[in-house]
């Protein structure tokens, strides 16, 4: 297999960790998008952030989820985790399938969330890390 020197800078890239929130509602999915002002405006994702050094990444979910969403999660289970090359960035995608145990939404930096059924979350423009959290999504019952 030959790799193209585009290939060749993009697999030097550092891997950012970042867990993500799969937050349910029985079949609803909460679903958040980017504000104008974040990288990839617009796109739909599973609301998360990047692990700080010595932090777990369940830690990490709980505490961004609070800080982004203002509410406060339990997590219920770890999905296998995603690798995704953007142009800029090598990410390790690390999702838990969570639910809101205290609070209402507080947005403090997306434009806005909604709660999709599973069946329509395919539906919305989502990040390309995402989308592979949504296959995974699919085998989570």
């Amino acid at each position: 297999m030959w790799i193209t020197q585009k290939e060749s800078r993009r697999m030097d890239l550092p891997l950012i960790e970042v867990s993500c929130a799969v937050i349910m509602d029985g079949d609803l999915v909460l679903a958040t998008q980017r504000s104008e002002r974040m990288p990839h405006p617009l796109k739909w994702e599973f609301p998360g952030g990047k692990l700080l050094p010595g932090e777990t990444p369940e830690a990490t979910i709980i505490r961004e989820i609070r800080e982004e969403i203002g509410v406060e999660i339990s997590v219920i289970q770890l999905l296998p985790s995603v690798k995704h090359i953007y142009s800029d960035a090598a990410i390790k995608l690390i999702p838990f399938v969570c639910f809101i145990r205290l609070g209402k939404i507080h947005l403090s930096e997306h434009r806005t969330y909604r709660w999709v059924h599973r069946s329509e979350l395919e539906e919305l423009d989502w990040l390309e890390a995402d989308v592979e959290v949504l296959a995974l999504l699919k085998k989570y019952s």
